[in-house]
């Protein structure tokens, strides 16, 4: 049982580069509404895709860490 919670440990670490990613994105869109306010409504339409994006693969490792713990169980 240790190993597959290991295993499944380390399938959530998919979310830390999701967070870390998102924080990336979130910062450079706000530094670019500053550079260029009149283009905020397309960097902001950009941005959410992006972390959209960026989220669904953090919710990939979350199933995939259940589907880790409940298949080997």
């Amino acid at each position: 049982m240790g190993l597959i919670a290991i295993g499944a440990a380390i399938a959530v670490l998919v979310g830390l580069g999701a967070g870390i990613g998102i924080g990336i994105a979130t910062s450079k869109a706000v530094e670019g509404i500053a550079r260029q306010p009149e283009a905020s409504g397309k960097i902001q339409t950009s941005l959410l895709l992006g972390c959209a994006l960026a989220e669904a693969t953090a919710i990939y490792g979350l199933i995939v860490s259940i589907l880790i713990i409940f298949m080997f169980k």
